[in-house]
């Protein structure tokens, strides 16, 4: 879920930081500018894990600022498709069901790999797992915000973010700029395997099974009560 990228930057640092050792302030600035940012085809950027090599600092002509060349290690959430993760759901719409992880909120579960079947509830804004019983009929089993959530990842999408339009176009853009925002990164997420799904929901099942063997080791106890008395 977590990987080391290993990444190289030109970084600035301004007079005001002098004072600091040049490794400290440039572990600040490198935390400043990529912490919580996602990097294309890289992932989201957490923290610096460490320095490995500091080049030259140069001061170019016309900037009173210091300029180093740096390579380093940084630690990226970027789950591998096919990793299992548990999240919390988030909200429910018609495109999917949608989770978090607390420092992440861009997963998304489509319809198609929801269990099946399902369906979307309008009045709930929850999606609900039609459960078949042995009987022929069928258990709702609803999606609940806040629900902890068990998933398996499918794919990822990085889409390249640019800015909308010139500061003076923000008001006029204002009703469309929320439409045409990208998301720069986005995972994509199933649940329709065994397993998978509301943890409530196997926790449920787990119970049930445990009452069942206990119930068939004491009617076995009872077999060799009753055989012994004879």
């Amino acid at each position: 879920m977590f990987v080391l990228a290993e990444l190289r930057d030109t970084v600035r640092i301004t007079p005001d930081l002098f004072n600091l050792k040049l490794p400290e302030a440039i572990k600040d600035e490198i935390n400043r500018k990529l912490a919580n940012k996602v990097l294309l085809n890289v992932g989201l950027c957490i923290a610096l894990k460490d320095i490995v090599r500091l080049g030259d600092s140069i001061i170019l002509p016309g900037d009173g600022a210091s300029h180093t060349e740096v390579n380093f290690r940084y630690i990226v959430f970027r789950p591998m498709v096919g990793d299992e993760i548990t999240g919390k759901i988030r909200s429910c719409s018609r495109e999917g069901v949608h989770i978090t992880l607390g420092f992440f909120d861009d997963i998304l579960i489509p319809p198609s790999a929801l269990q099946h079947p399902s369906r979307f509830e309008e009045a709930e804004q929850a999606w609900v797992w039609e459960y078949p019983l042995e009987d022929g009929k069928k258990h709702d089993l609803y999606m609940d915000i806040g629900e902890n959530i068990k998933f398996r990842v499918s794919g990822e999408v990085f889409e390249e973010s640019s800015p909308i339009g010139p500061p003076d176009q923000e008001v006029a853009s204002t009703s469309t700029s929320k439409a045409d925002a990208k998301t720069p990164y986005r995972i994509i997420a199933a649940i329709n395997e065994s397993g998978l799904g509301l943890l409530s929901w196997w926790a449920s099942q787990t119970q049930g099974d445990e009452d069942g063997e206990e119930e068939q080791e004491a009617e076995e106890d009872g077999e060799e009560m009753e055989e012994e008395d004879e």
